[in-house]
């Protein structure tokens, strides 16, 4: 119902902050603001990093999809990442009580991800998920409706996307936004270099670091894999370690139905390929990868009965 970036744009006013945009619109300011107003995202890592913009930023939300109020105190599930401390789960919940939430269960990211992948959870058989999101990547073993074993990284999107106006800094001595970044990932990322790599090519603008004047290069699909080696291989190193940890039973079961791939990050091209050739177990992309937490919450919360187990409350 409602699909928006987690950015707010904040003015700081007589030593108070005001919210002007949230969502799309908020993003749209991103590196375009005045001194006065911030562009920021209240998430960081898959946590609340500013407690009282989160929650209006999910009095926003609430409000788009629920029209005028007419639920005025909904039932909320919110994802958090495997590896959230207990203290950033009681942040996250806190807020969304804040925002006018009835009733608030958290869920972890990997559960959400295979639920909407629509994998075998319940059944006595491994399933292992790879989400792979802005801040975090969550890999983790499933079996009988259970995490097994699972790990949280520290690298998603975003870490692709500053890795990639680094890359860019150092070769061109270039200085280009967040969202510029983004675009370039979008458009002709790469987790390998393959024969057309280099035909591949983009157009970027951005600020000179030698004379402060505009500037405009070419970067190649080749040079997006460079920028990327990094955090693709932080991603297939951690797959790797969640197998070497997996009961045998289990990865006999992994062996024979494959890796799941969901998230954002699973639509760079050829990172499957990456993480199969590093893992010797085929990999497989969920269908609609993107919204496969979403969809995963989604079905947790209208199934409470049956789902129940995998919902989790902070107290």
């Amino acid at each position: 119902m409602v699909n928006e970036p987690s950015v707010v744009a904040v003015a700081n006013l007589n030593s108070k902050r005001e919210v002007l945009a949230v969502g799309n619109e908020a993003k749209l300011m991103l590196g375009r603001t005045p001194g006065y107003i911030q562009a920021i995202r209240p998430l960081r890592d898959g946590v609340i990093a500013d407690f009282e913009v989160a929650e209006e930023m999910i009095k926003y939300f609430i409000r788009k999809v629920h029209n005028r109020g007419i639920f005025t105190s909904p039932r909320i599930v919110i994802c958090v990442p495997f590896g959230a401390t207990a203290v950033e789960r009681r942040a996250i919940q806190e807020s969304a009580e804040g925002a006018g939430a009835r009733e608030v269960y958290l869920i972890e990211e990997p559960m959400a991800a295979a639920i909407g992948a629509g994998l075998p959870i319940t059944e006595p058989r491994g399933s292992i998920v790879v989400d792979i999101g802005g801040g975090t990547t969550e890999v983790a073993v499933i079996s009988l409706g259970g995490i097994v074993f699972a790990s949280s990284l520290r690298v998603g999107g975003d870490r692709m996307d500053d890795d990639i106006a680094n890359y860019v800094r150092k070769i061109y001595n270039l200085l280009i936004g967040e969202s510029t970044a983004e675009k370039i990932k979008k458009e002709i990322g790469g987790a390998i270099c393959t024969n057309s790599s280099k035909d591949v090519k983009m157009s970027i603008k951005g600020r000179s670091l030698l004379d402060g004047n505009p500037k405009e290069v070419e970067l190649n699909q080749k040079q997006v894999a460079e920028a990327l080696v990094d955090a693709v291989a932080a991603i297939a190193s951690g797959v790797k370690a969640a197998l070497e940890k997996t009961p045998p039973e289990l990865v006999a079961d992994i062996v024979e139905t494959g890796i799941t791939l969901t998230g954002g990050g699973a639509l760079l091209p050829n990172l499957d390929d990456v993480i199969s050739h590093i893992t010797g177990v085929s990999v497989k992309v969920a269908e609609n990868p993107l919204n496969c937490v979403v969809l995963g919450t989604g079905k947790a919360l209208m199934e409470t009965k049956r789902n129940g187990s995998v919902l989790l409350k902070t107290y």
